[in-house]
């Protein structure tokens, strides 16, 4: 048997030649000085061989560890060349399943039972604030630890919101590839527990008038692109949904120049399932007061020769951020104080309360 003394001390001569050791593994010493680990066995009647790697960088130990589980695998009735072969294809396949083009599969699987609206958010969501860090890695060597990483950084945003539903998009693509055998496990499905949660079970929003228009104007003095602190504005005075707003064309928009404008959002773009967007006459109507209007005419000449109020800065064709008004509002002071869903929240309490006022009398 050979020993690490042997091995190095091995010198190279005019022909190749061999230092045997033991169950048929070898060093093969080349006129340049290279030092080849190799092993035979028979397969199927058949002489075969292996190469192990290069000495010093596969010790006589390593060699050795390579043959017993090569032979362990032969004793099986395997082919060790062939199980390596396969080993290295499926790694190779392994590193080609990253997780954007799991997530690709899984969107382009699911998009069929979601509304239009819905289906280009997720994958929004996901090429903004995911693909970025993990898109590139393999699928099934995500940790919790990679993903809390990617989740954190929404939230550092001011977006804890957003960073619930993009773990939620997350831990959807990880049980299609659980169940594609992509992948074994899914490191998204426990971390809910380590984000931080929504405050009071509820978004934060301020509700009185007084601070409520302080707001606006605070976060209008922002250095911010002027189609957003309208879309701040706009909101405030409409009080629809952020998703509503973002998605917002202007063939939505009816008599603006009359005594009645109106906003008609068709059902396909409102919250429900497919039965509530496929509802026939299910339109959701917002009458416009003539500040509104004030907004609007404010807004053509920046997009109005687009289908989109308020379009991404990069790309016309799609909406704005979902974070961009958010964002707004977290710059100007307000982080953890009120998120742009908040404008509902602040519409209903004051009204409810100016209803019970006028409802009591004085």
């Amino acid at each position: 048997m050979l020993s690490e003394s042997k091995v190095r001390a091995a010198k190279p001569r005019p022909k190749p030649y061999k230092l045997s050791d033991s169950n048929r593994l070898f060093l093969l010493v080349t006129p340049s000085g290279g030092k080849l680990w190799r092993w035979t066995y028979t397969y199927d009647g058949k002489q075969k061989g292996m190469a192990f790697g290069a000495y010093p960088h596969v010790s006589l130990a390593d060699a050795r560890a390579k043959r017993d589980e090569a032979y362990t695998q032969l004793c099986e009735g395997h082919d060790p060349s062939v199980v390596k072969k396969l080993k290295i294809e499926a790694n190779i396949e392994a590193g080609r399943q990253t997780f954007e083009r799991v997530a690709r599969e899984w969107h382009e699987n699911a998009r069929a039972q979601w509304a239009a609206i819905h289906a280009s958010d997720v994958i929004r969501s996901l090429e903004r604030d995911v693909f970025p860090t993990i898109g590139a890695l393999p699928i099934a060597q995500l940790t919790p630890p990679l993903v809390l990483g990617v989740l954190r950084e929404v939230e550092a945003g001011g977006s804890i919101e957003t960073a619930k539903r993009i773990r939620q998009r997350i831990s959807a693509v990880f049980v299609y590839a659980i169940a594609q055998g992509i992948a074994a496990t899914d490191p998204a499905e426990k971390l809910d527990a380590v984000l931080k949660p929504l405050r009071n079970g509820r978004q934060p929003a301020i509700t009185e008038l007084a601070p409520l228009r302080k707001m606006i104007i605070t976060a209008e003095e922002d250095y911010a692109r002027p189609i957003t602190r309208l879309a701040l504005r706009f909101l405030a005075l409409t009080a629809v949904r952020p998703s509503e707003l973002r998605e917002a064309r202007w063939d939505e928009f009816e008599e603006l120049n009359g005594k009645e404008p109106l906003w008609r959002i068709p059902s396909a773009r409102m919250k429900g399932d497919l039965n509530r967007k496929e509802e026939v006459d299910g339109d959701h109507l917002v009458p416009l007061a003539h500040h509104a209007v004030s907004v609007l005419k404010a807004l053509w000449p920046l997009t109005g020769t687009g289908e989109l109020l308020f379009p991404s800065n990069r790309h016309t064709h799609r909406p704005m951020s979902e974070n961009a008004i958010g964002y707004l509002l977290n710059r100007a002071g307000y982080h953890g104080h009120h998120v742009p869903h908040g404008f509902r929240a602040a519409f209903s309490t004051i009204m409810n309360e100016w209803g019970r006022a006028a409802w009591q009398g004085p």
